[in-house]
């Protein structure tokens, strides 16, 4: 009984987190989420070759429902640019089931260390405030799918909304930080949605699949994440006007920078 309540403590809490650092900060939980679901699900002695793609899997999973409120608080404000919203949206479809299936056929330390190496990268731009500078329009419908394609794809295997990805591309399109955000937020739902459905494909022919888990989703997970995320992802968003949000990004990065090392050396 003890052991159920710590892991769902852990859930919860970790959503808690999750939906803070998101509203405070503007980026996605999946860089938070993974790392340390890897943890949960190791202690709890889940099957050492399945623990990083569930991970993964059930990130993307999580990120359904907190896309839906930040679209909705976004769209409240006019700043999701739909049309763009709906170009980008079939390459992102496509990406993303090409890396789920990618991350399927990837042994576990190897999509460890891909997610290692990829968090350590986000980490670094954060620290030191890299931002694109915005010098050219959109690509054609065939560069903005490819584009999209490879913001999916990059995404699903890593378990992330794609926000640290779509915000720097339109922003370099020429597109204003406000709006990039808030469509880059619109994105996150696609990515979330065929990430969610791709993983569970993927994963259903796994043998030693731990109860409450379909497929690479583990719902109970799942479930204690959404629950606290949702809540506090507006108090972070609150705090965002009352804290120094350039100095928390910085110590943000720093977790990030422990998040990724402990992911390469596990």
């Amino acid at each position: 009984m003890e052991a159920v309540f710590l892991e769902w403590f852990s859930y919860l809490l970790l959503g808690a987190f999750a939906g803070t650092v998101a509203g405070l900060l503007g980026v996605g939980g999946g860089l938070i989420i993974v790392p340390v679901l890897v943890v949960v699900f190791s202690r709890h002695q889940f099957p050492p070759e399945l623990i990083i793609h569930m991970a993964v899997g059930t990130s993307l999973a999580s990120i359904m429902m907190t896309s839906i409120s930040s679209t909705w608080a976004h769209h409240k404000h006019a700043a999701v640019i739909w049309p763009l919203f709906w170009r980008l949206v079939p390459g992102i479809i496509i990406g993303t089931f090409i890396g789920a299936a990618v991350a399927d056929l990837m042994k576990a330390d190897s999509l460890r260390i891909f997610f290692g190496v990829f968090e350590l990268l986000v980490a670094l731009q954060m620290a030191m405030n890299i931002k694109p500078a915005p010098h050219r329009q959109l690509p054609s419908k065939l560069g903005t799918g490819l584009a999209a394609t490879g913001i999916g794809g990059i995404s699903a295997i890593v378990g992330i909304g794609g926000g640290t990805l779509t915000v720097p591309f339109l922003v370099w399109c020429n597109t204003t930080m406000h709006k990039a955000v808030a469509t880059s937020a619109a994105c996150g739902l696609p990515i979330a949605l065929a990430g969610t459905l791709a993983y569970t494909i993927t994963g259903l022919n796994e043998a030693n699949l731990p109860d409450g888990a379909i497929g690479y989703i583990y719902w109970p997970a799942f479930i204690g994440i959404v629950i606290t995320s949702m809540l506090f992802a507006p108090l972070g968003a609150k705090l965002a006007h009352r804290l120094p949000v350039n100095v928390l990004k910085k110590v943000f990065a720093v977790l990030l920078v422990v998040l990724g090392v402990r992911m390469l050396m596990q």
